[in-house]
């Protein structure tokens, strides 16, 4: 039994789904800390592993970009494959003069400029956030590995082009960095009952001007990689 996205068998996928935008990433994280990983899912490229990472059962799927992508596979995975967790390893632009390229952030709300929640009929405006004991989970897994994490809110943006030019608005009111996909999962997280949470790594400075290539966006960010994945290690004896 699959879906028009997931040609994956019941079971196939672990209780925690770590969920990078990028199959290249999905590929690279299998490969580099998954023991016997297995391809489970490679519909239309979108590319799904699952192996163990400390004798601890993890899948790793992508998500492709923006929230109409990660609201398909993550409503699939909630709610036909019995996934509890999904982190989303991503990459995000700063818009917080708190943050250098390559800083790992924890999205503990996420603002939104997207319409996604108006599919829920709550008649008011929802506020998108990240479930608490992921969070707390994931700042103590981060600090074990020597990592202090800023921890707060994203924003979720439907436009990478944004011809208004108003992102860094968002930055005045607190927010810390710029990404696409958080607020949708955070979403779906919460229609299903289960838990989400986004750790992206400062991809690019919309302050300064510095980005990173596309090359080590998909192989050098392994800090937030190593953070999710010692998050579901810790899931799995709770």
């Amino acid at each position: 039994m699959g879906t028009p996205h997931n040609e994956a068998a019941q079971g196939a996928f672990a209780k925690t789904v770590l969920m990078p935008g990028d199959p290249l990433r999905a590929k690279f994280i299998a490969e580099t800390f998954l023991q016997d990983a297995k391809l489970v899912n490679n519909v239309r490229g979108v590319q799904g592993y699952t192996g163990t990472y400390q004798g601890t059962p993890v899948s790793v799927m992508a998500s492709g970009m923006g929230m109409p992508s990660i609201g398909i596979y993550s409503h699939e995975l909630f709610h036909f494959y019995d996934v509890d967790n999904i982190i989303r390893v991503g990459s995000a632009g700063a818009i917080s003069p708190q943050l250098k390229v390559r800083d790992v952030v924890f999205g503990q709300g996420s603002c939104t400029d997207s319409n996604y929640a108006h599919q829920f009929g709550l008649g008011g405006t929802f506020a998108p956030i990240a479930d608490f004991t992921l969070l707390e989970t994931a700042v103590t897994v981060a600090r074990k590995l020597g990592i202090e994490p800023h921890v707060g809110s994203l924003l979720s943006s439907d436009v990478f082009y944004n011809k208004a030019g108003n992102t860094l608005d968002w930055g005045k009111m607190g927010v810390l960095a710029v990404e696409m996909e958080s607020a949708a999962l955070y979403c779906n997280a919460a229609e299903a009952g289960k838990r989400a949470l986004a750790i992206c790594t400062i991809s690019d400075s919309l302050i300064t001007g510095e980005e990173l290539p596309a090359a080590d966006r998909q192989t050098t960010f392994t800090q937030m990689m190593e953070i999710a994945l010692g998050v579901a290690v810790e899931m799995a004896k709770k």
